[in-house]
C-alpha cells in the first residue's frame, strides 16, 4: 500500500529528526506564551508591564528577521539551528532559576523574551532553507503542509491548555520549568542532525553553496533587497495585502496577546487555564481552516476570497469587550482563528504560483518581516490604551478596522479585475511567467 502524500516526508531520517525537534520546541512556545502571562502578574505587573515584555519579544523577532535570512545563507544551517536551540534553553533555564530562587525581577522576563524573539528571527530563515537539502523536491509541499498544520495545535492550542493548567494547579514558574524541559528535549534531538559532505559542490546540510574557482558566493543583500522592494511597490495586490497585514497586526495583536487576559479576569471572572483554553479554540480553529482550505481546490476568485475571510473573520472580536459568556467569546477566536487560516493557506499558494521564481526568497522574507513591523508597536500601545480608553471600546475598534481596510485595500488595488486576469487554474509554470510582467 503506497504511503499517503503527506506522510512521505518521514521517510528520511534528517526530516523525522528535524521535525520532531519543531514539534517539541514549538509547544514550548506555546507554554512560554501563557507562562510569561502568569509570571509577569505574578510579579505584580499589570496591563503595561505586560505590554512591555510582549512587545520586546516582538521587538527582537523583527529587528532580526532580515538578519536572520542572511544568516541562514551564509552559516551552516545546522549548528544556526542548533546554537538559537541552545540560547533558548540557557534563557529559559535562567528565568526558571531565578523564579524558583525568589529572584526573578521583571526585567529579567523582558530580556528573555527579547532574546527568544531574536532566536526565532534566526531559526526559521534556517530551518525552511535547511528543508530542501534533506528532502526531495517533490516532498516539500507535504513537510510545508505538515509544518502548517502542526503550529496551530501545538503552539496555539496544546501548548497553551497546558501552561494554563500547570500555571492554575503549581504555579507559573512550573510552567517556565516545563517550557524549559522542552527546550532541553529539542536541543538534544537537533543534536543528532548529520552534517553534509564536507567540499560538496552542491548546497548541503550545512547550507554552504561552492561557487566557482573554489570560493564561496556571497550575493550584495541590498542588490536583492532593493529588488524585492521594487517588486513589491509595483505588484498592486502584493503591496496592498502587505499593507491591510500591517494594519491587522497593529489593531489586533496587542489586544488579542496584551489586554485577553484581563478579559478573561474581569468579564468572566476566569483564571489562567480559562485562558489558556480560550487560545486553544483559537488555535484549533486555525488548524481546522488550514486543513478544510487545503482539501480543495484553490478558488477562482482566490484574492476575493483571501481578503474576505482576513476581513469578515475579524469583525466579531469587536464584540470581545462585551461578551461575558466563555463560549461566546471562545466562539468569536475559533472564527477567528479558522478564517485567519483560509486567508493564509491562499496567500501561501498565491505567493508561489504568481512571484517570479527569482523573487520568491526575497519576497517571502519580505513578507514575513512587512507583516510584523508593527507587532511590538501594537503591544507596547495596548497596554496604555487600557489605561486611559475602556478595553471594550479597543477591541470595537479593533475589529472593525480590519473589515474596512479589507474593502479598501481590495477596490485600491482592482484585485477582483486582477484575478480574473491572472486565473490560477494553468500550469504553474505559466502563471511564474506572467507573473514576471505584472
Amino acid at each position: 500500500m503506497p504511503t499517503p502524500k503527506a506522510l512521505r516526508p518521514f521517510a528520511h531520517r534528517e526530516y523525522r529528526v528535524l521535525i520532531a525537534a519543531l514539534a517539541i520546541s514549538i509547544f514550548g512556545s506555546g507554554m512560554w506564551a501563557v507562562a510569561m502571562v502568569y509570571q509577569v502578574i505574578r510579579l505584580g505587573g499589570g496591563p503595561l508591564d505586560l505590554s512591555l515584555v510582549a512587545a520586546a519579544g516582538s521587538a527582537g523577532l523583527v529587528a532580526f528577521v532580515l538578519a536572520g535570512g542572511i544568516a541562514a545563507d551564509r552559516i551552516p544551517q545546522r549548528r544556526l539551528i542548533i546554537a538559537v536551540e541552545g540560547a533558548n534553553l540557557a534563557v529559559i533555564a535562567a528565568v526558571s532559576g531565578l523564579a524558583i530562587a525568589g529572584w526573578l525581577q521583571l526585567w529579567h522576563v523582558a530580556v528573555a523574551s527579547f532574546v527568544l524573539g531574536v532566536g526565532a528571527a534566526f531559526f526559521f530563515p534556517a530551518y525552511s532553507a535547511i528543508l530542501p537539502r534533506i528532502l526531495p523536491a517533490e516532498d516539500l509541499l507535504a513537510a510545508n503542509g505538515m509544518e502548517g498544520s502542526m503550529r496551530p495545535v501545538l503552539q496555539q492550542a496544546a501548548g497553551p491548555a497546558v501552561a494554563g493548567v500547570l500555571v492554575a494547579a503549581l504555579s507559573p514558574s512550573h510552567a517556565v520549568t516545563a517550557v524549559a524541559a522542552c527546550h532541553l528535549a529539542a536541543f538534544a534531538i537537533l543534536n543528532f542532525l548529520r552534517s553534509g559532505k564536507p567540499g560538496s559542490p552542491a548546497p548541503t546540510l550545512d547550507g554552504e553553496v561552492a561557487a566557482e574557482g573554489g570560493g564561496r558566493r556571497r550575493p550584495s543583500f541590498f542588490r536583492d533587497l532593493r529588488e524585492g522592494v521594487a517588486y513589491t511597490l509595483g505588484t498592486p495586490w502584493l503591496l496592498w495585502t502587505l499593507l491591510w497585514a500591517c494594519i491587522s497586526v497593529l489593531f489586533l495583536i496587542g489586544p488579542i496577546e496584551v489586554l485577553l487576559p484581563f478579559v478573561v479576569r474581569d468579564q468572566l471572572g476566569g483564571d489562567s487555564s480559562m485562558f489558556g483554553f480560550l487560545l486553544a479554540v483559537m488555535g484549533v480553529g486555525a488548524a481546522l481552516g488550514s486543513l478544510l482550505t487545503a482539501s480543495f481546490r484553490l478558488p477562482r476568485r482566490y484574492l476575493t476570497v483571501m481578503m474576505v475571510s482576513w476581513g469578515a473573520g475579524s469583525l466579531p472580536l469587536a464584540a470581545i469587550g462585551v461578551m461575558d459568556s466563555f463560549w461566546a467569546i471562545g466562539g468569536a477566536l475559533f472564527v477567528f482563528g479558522a478564517t485567519g487560516s483560509v486567508g493564509m493557506v491562499i496567500w501561501g499558494t498565491l505567493l508561489q504560483r504568481r512571484v517570479p521564481p527569482h523573487l520568491l526568497g526575497r519576497i517571502s522574507s519580505l513578507d514575513f518581516f512587512v507583516s510584523l513591523a508593527l507587532m511590538p508597536v501594537s503591544m507596547a500601545l495596548a497596554g496604555p490604551a487600557a489605561e486611559v480608553l475602556p478595553i471594550w471600546l479597543i477591541f470595537l475598534v479593533a475589529g472593525g478596522v480590519c473589515p474596512v481596510m479589507a474593502v479598501v485595500a481590495l477596490a485600491a488595488a482592482r484585485m477582483p479585475r486582477d484575478e480574473v486576469a491572472h486565473p490560477l487554474d494553468a500550469a504553474p509554470e505559466v502563471e511564474r511567467t506572467t507573473a514576471a510582467g505584472d
